[in-house]
Parts: structure tokens; C-alpha cells; sequence
């Protein structure tokens, strides 16, 4: 499979046009059309705003190796959780406390000041 065809099936499974694909790259359709075909070769910065917006695994991008889809996290919160090593508790956690409304943050935060003096 290449390149193109590999570009072609992230379309595909992921239900879009080709309009609709290049408006998530900020490219429009004839690009995404002659990407596909294997007339412009994909750059290497397009190939990382690839795998980024739709969670894709460069090494199968690039190379067709590996699956498909990358299991890193889609979200800041999960960026910032696998860099500081935070399990899916962790997680849930620091998601409910930025979910949680001003009142309850400020007593979160206190608690937590509370806590660290004792420490």
C-alpha cells in the first residue's frame, strides 16, 4: 500500500470527504485528491498534522508498518498525564477537578494547602 492509498483509508475510516479531510489539514480538496493519487508527495509536517488530528500512527503512516491507529492520548490532559507518568485514577481526577465549578475547586485547593503544610 502507498502512501497515498494509506492517506486515502484514514479518509475513508474516518467517514470524510475529501473537502471535508483537507478542511481538518487547512488544505482543500485537490490537494487531499493528488495526495491520495501519489502526484504530490505528503510532507513531513503535513504527515505529523495528520497523525495528530486524527490519532494515527506515523510508523504506519510513513511506512506502513505497525497499526494504524496510535494509542497515545488525544487530549492535552492526556499528554500531560503520560509525561509526569499519571495512571487513568490520576487522570480522572485532575479531569473532574477542571470539570468542577469554582466553589468546588477553591475548597479542592484548600484542602490541598492544608495538606501540603503537613507535609
Amino acid at each position: 500500500m502507498t502512501e497515498g492509498e494509506r492517506l486515502k483509508e484514514i479518509r475513508k475510516q474516518n467517514g470524510l470527504t475529501l473537502e471535508a479531510f483537507g478542511a481538518r489539514l487547512g488544505v482543500g480538496k485537490q490537494a487531499i485528491s493528488k495526495l491520495e493519487k501519489n502526484e504530490n508527495k505528503i510532507t513531513s509536517q503535513m504527515k505529523k498534522l495528520i497523525c495528530r488530528e486524527f490519532n494515527v500512527n506515523y510508523d504506519w503512516l510513513e511506512y506502513g508498518t505497525g497499526e494504524m491507529y496510535s494509542d497515545l492520548p488525544k487530549t492535552i490532559l492526556g499528554d500531560l498525564c503520560l509525561a509526569y507518568g499519571c495512571d487513568k485514577e490520576d487522570e480522572k481526577l485532575v479531569q473532574a477537578y477542571l470539570e468542577s465549578d469554582p466553589d468546588m475547586r477553591a475548597v479542592i485547593k484548600q484542602f490541598l494547602r492544608n495538606l501540603s503544610k503537613k507535609m
